[in-house]
């Protein structure tokens, strides 16, 4: 069983881990950020967590460059004075963006309840509009809006090799709750047919992850 939900919005950026300062976006959204979208939706860490199995990009890849205001200091103990560490930076982001993304729930091994009724409580959720929190685009002020996808629309018939991309940053098995996080990169060969890019579980041996080989 899975859950098809297509996202939409005005702007999106995708920008890997390494390009956190001036940002680049990926052509279309990483496993990761995906996860986040449908998890905005509907989570819960102990319980489950998602498993992506296919973006479709139903929109033309279309980019767009423009400077934003971002401060030079990270949060800690101190307040941040945004008059002193404010500074400009470029992005060329994605405009116009549809995805349709495709995941399946996978219960984590203590869950004792049913794999049913996690869809169908995930499927009410989508349905009535229902979020923890606003899902976005890759960055937090470029929100992303959902709805339950009927398959009406075709994806555009482009073909792209991204390359290595980022498939998440963390342990997808890793549930526990912590003061600190614990990161941990994984990443995988992400190749788009005629719009579709098929995404392979985490368990599989084409990804590639922090400490480990790939096979692929």
């Amino acid at each position: 069983m899975e859950v098809c939900v297509e996202f939409w919005g005005d702007l999106a950026c995708f920008s890997p881990p390494y390009e956190k300062v001036e940002r680049l976006s990926y052509p279309f959204p990483t496993p990761s950020a995906a996860r986040g979208m449908l998890s905005s939706i509907y989570c819960k860490r102990t319980e489950f967590y998602w498993q992506i199995t296919r973006i479709e990009v139903l929109s033309p890849i279309h980019y767009i460059s423009f400077k934003r205001n971002e401060v030079k200091e990270t949060v800690s103990d101190k307040p941040i004075n945004t008059d002193d560490c404010r500074t400009q930076r470029q992005t060329m982001a994605l405009r116009d963006v549809r995805y349709r993304i495709t995941a399946a729930i996978c219960p984590r091994p203590d869950y004792a309840g049913s794999e049913e009724s996690l869809y169908q409580q995930a499927l009410r959720r989508i349905r009535g509009g229902k979020c923890f929190m606003q899902p976005c685009l890759g960055l937090r002020e470029f929100a992303a809006y959902f709805e339950e996808s009927d398959g009406s629309r075709p994806p555009i018939s482009e073909d792209y090799d991204a390359g290595l991309m980022v498939y998440d940053v963390f342990d997808l098995h890793d549930f526990a709750l912590r003061k600190k996080a614990r990161p941990r990169l994984s990443l995988f060969h992400a190749v788009m047919k005629q719009g579709v890019v098929e995404v392979p579980p985490y368990d599989d041996s084409c990804v590639l992850k922090t400490g480990g080989k790939s096979r692929c």
